[in-house]
């Protein structure tokens, strides 16, 4: 990240150009595969390393960090989860290994949290294909996607159990158009509104079974709530480093104005709020690794690491004073991604419903764990299924 990301990525957002290559350089070196097994290219290593690695991501450039999910998470884990063995071993290493662009795809204009509620989009059976039409918001790389996961109903009757996932190859089929969104967030890792035309779905690209795609999603963004955490882990620490950095060079009266107590004040009430919030996001990781129920721990850990990032952002824009509004400073966009994650992967308003009728005993937030049917990268080697069918 340091030597090979950190020195070219303004070029990149300067010339709005994707970094590609960067994408694919990652994923050889292992940064997207750590929750997953050997035999899908991943390295095994669990979801503590994967906390580590994309907590260091995020501090160095959370803006080339922002595919992490496409590439190592929830869009993986989805097919990984649900997928049969070829489907899995078809298109899970080449995202994991950073050779193909991931997408997951929920999201509708207007849906907001209410995503299955509101789903407008529709996925109609034709034959040997479905025909999908409607509209997606929010959807990250969608305008470089070479795979993805799209979420659309396939029974308008069935509320959520009328609602399915399908693998997705925007490239290969017509039908899809993404339209980059215009924010202050990355000008090369583009999210965007995706318009659906009759968009073409072989039907083998059927993820799981027709109304199963709300749970497969719901299944996958629970671990996606700790890849959030950990970025925003990583982006609050960041905005603490370039606060120390500022608050040692930038000098009044002959001294860094680090001396004064106020900024001292700031750094130390910056520097326990990450700590507390890695012991949160750290602790999710390990219950994840080791079978443990980890839905309500993750949704305490995403909830406190999106308000520490926040918090830090704009104790450091304090620190900056009016220089942590100039788009030379790197505190400018880490606050624009602060505000991202308190919102992004599940907002803070529902993170603390979660958490409310979990602790009041109205509904746990573990009553789902180890009763899901689907695959656990952590658990379940998908290459023990291939075996088990040659043997038989």
């Amino acid at each position: 990240m340091r030597t090979e990301v950190a020195p070219v990525m303004d070029g990149f957002e300067e010339r709005h150009e994707f970094p590609r290559d960067l994408v694919a350089r990652a994923g050889a070196v292992g940064l997207y595969g750590a929750a997953f097994p050997e035999s899908v290219g991943g390295t095994d290593v669990g979801y503590v390393a994967a906390t580590v690695i994309q907590e260091e991501m995020s501090r160095i450039d959370v803006r080339f960090a922002a595919c992490n999910n496409q590439q190592g998470s929830t869009c993986p884990t989805c097919i990984y989860a649900a997928g049969t063995p070829e489907q899995v071993m078809k298109y899970v290493p080449g995202l994991v290994a950073g050779q193909t662009i991931g997408m997951m795809s929920l999201s509708e204009p207007g849906s907001g949290s209410d995503a299955a509620g509101a789903m407008k989009t529709t996925a109609r059976r034709d034959g040997d294909v479905y025909r999908i039409n409607g509209q997606k918001m929010w959807a990250s790389m969608a305008n470089q996607t070479d795979v993805g996961v799209l979420i659309a109903r396939t029974n308008a009757e069935a509320g959520i159990r009328g609602i399915s996932a399908f693998i997705v190859e925007p490239k290969k089929y017509p039908g899809f158009t993404a339209q980059p969104i215009d924010t202050i967030l990355s000008k090369a890792m583009r999210t965007n509104l995706v318009f659906l035309d009759d968009f073409v779905v072989p039907a083998e690209n059927l993820l799981g079974a027709e109304g199963q795609g709300f749970k497969i999603v719901m299944y996958a963004l629970q671990s996606g709530r700790v890849t959030i955490a950990a970025k925003a882990l990583g982006t609050a620490q960041a905005c603490l480093d370039e606060a120390v950095r500022y608050a040692n060079e930038r000098t009044i009266s002959g001294q860094p104005i680090g001396k004064f107590q106020m900024i001292q004040s700031d750094i130390a009430e910056m520097t326990a709020a990450i700590e507390a919030s890695r012991a949160l996001v750290y602790k999710a990781a390990y219950a994840m690794d080791h079978g443990a129920p980890f839905n309500r721990i993750a949704s305490i850990a995403k909830y406190q690491a999106a308000q520490t990032a926040k918090f830090c952002a704009e104790k450091a824009q304090q620190i900056f004073g009016g220089y942590g509004l100039a788009t030379e400073y790197k505190i400018s966009w880490l606050s624009a991604y602060a505000s991202l994650f308190v919102n992004g992967e599940g907002s803070a308003n529902i993170q603390k419903l979660l958490i409310a009728n979990d602790s009041l005993g109205y509904k746990s937030a573990d009553r789902h764990h180890g009763k899901t049917g689907f695959r656990n990268p952590r658990v379940n080697d998908v290459a023990d299924e291939v075996k088990d069918r040659v043997g038989s």
